[in-house]
């Protein structure tokens, strides 16, 4: 994130101020000029009885797990929500603390077709959360059942040839 910071001018009423050639041109409502020097800002907001904005990046959210991500939910919920993280978070304390801070998203969840051993080209997918099935599909990926790490160990495919799934393969 870049230490720079951006200016703009702003009155009671919420407008902003456009300058062009360095002359005033009107107060806009929702968008006005910025200033990458504050001492130029200021000089503008007191001609004209505004005040200066300070506009600042967002931060970038952290890429969380759905397990790490739980975590920053329920700690929305206690009264002190970092004590929460640090007892919960084990060697993810800083990512945590950061993601409680300034936001996360959550990681798309890998996914793979698994391969039938010892055949050339059948592979699994699920018929339920009970049953699999398998199928030759003849090169049309999209038919191969999509599966999870936590789905291969479920069904005990963790010795299975795996091949993961892009956005080109959906």
């Amino acid at each position: 994130m870049s230490e720079e910071k951006l200016y703009m001018v702003k009155n009671d009423e919420g407008s902003y101020i456009a300058v062009t050639n360095g002359w005033l041109v009107h107060w806009h409502e929702n968008s006005g000029d910025l200033f990458s020097s504050y001492q130029e800002a200021s000089k503008w907001a007191t001609t004209l009885d505004g005040h200066v904005v300070t506009l600042i990046e967002e931060p970038e959210k952290v890429v969380l797990t759905k397990e790490q991500a739980k975590i920053i939910d329920d700690a929305n919920g206690f009264y002190l929500p970092a004590s929460h993280i640090s007892r919960n978070s084990d060697e993810d304390e800083e990512l945590l603390m950061n993601a409680y801070v300034n936001g996360y998203t959550v990681a798309k969840e890998k996914k793979y077709n698994v391969k039938v051993p010892h055949t050339k080209d059948v592979w699994y997918y699920k018929e339920s959360e009970a049953y699999l099935q398998t199928i030759c599909p003849a090169g049309d990926k999209k038919l191969r059942g999509k599966f999870t790490e936590a789905e291969i160990k479920h069904y005990g495919l963790q010795d299975c040839e795996k091949e993961e799934v892009t956005d080109d393969d959906k």
